[in-house]
């Protein structure tokens, strides 16, 4: 990024300071994740992607944890065996939504129970419409017992990023969501980060 990289007022109020060390960090930590994904499947010589797709979840959280860990405020937690960091009460957490260039707008979850769901409904922002009631019984899924070390009132500030192996990281957005039903994240606040100029909406 340039040295005329703007920082909006979401960013600052979320971070304060650490807002811009964040933004200019988090891309720099998710090339070096792709970077050794690959480097992890040329290793291999398999004719799937399977180790570069492992590899890639495996390594962003390391490279995260190693790139932003030793920023003013930043805390290490230990969720599923994996670090994330938790910078001015928001936790940082990378999803990688596709594997081609399409809009953030487009992320959804593969499950809709697991780590990943039960932490945005724990510390997303709230829905922007109510659930609606269907008259079904609702499923009472186990949450992540590991959530349980986090501060409820921590927020959650997803790192949603495209990337492929061929590609690398064609884009990557920052902001918060909400789960709906139907597994799609609804961005209450998103902004691109990587590449070029960023936008928010």
């Amino acid at each position: 990024m340039g040295d005329d990289f703007l920082i909006s007022e979401w960013a600052h109020q979320t971070f304060g300071d650490l807002a811009d060390p964040l933004a200019r960090a988090i891309p720099e930590c998710l090339i070096r994740a792709h970077a050794r994904a690959k480097d992890g499947h040329q290793g291999v010589h398999t004719q799937t992607l399977e180790a570069y797709g492992h590899g890639l979840y495996a390594a962003q959280f390391e490279e995260l944890a190693s790139g932003l860990g030793d920023l003013p405020g930043a805390v290490p937690v230990r969720l599923l065996a994996r670090t994330v960091i938790v910078a001015r009460g928001n936790i940082l957490y990378p999803i990688r939504y596709a594997k081609r260039d399409v809009p953030v707008t487009a992320a959804r979850l593969k499950r809709a129970a697991g780590l990943q769901a039960d932490l945005i409904r724990r510390h997303g922002p709230e829905p922007m419409q109510g659930e609606l009631d269907l008259g079904l019984e609702e499923q009472q899924e186990e949450i992540c017992s590991d959530l349980n070390q986090l501060d409820p009132d921590a927020g959650l500030v997803l790192l949603a990023y495209a990337c492929s192996m061929d590609q690398g990281v064609m884009r990557l957005e920052w902001g918060a969501a909400e789960l709906r039903r139907d597994r799609y994240l609804g961005w209450h606040q998103h902004e691109l980060l990587f590449p070029g100029q960023r936008k928010s909406a």
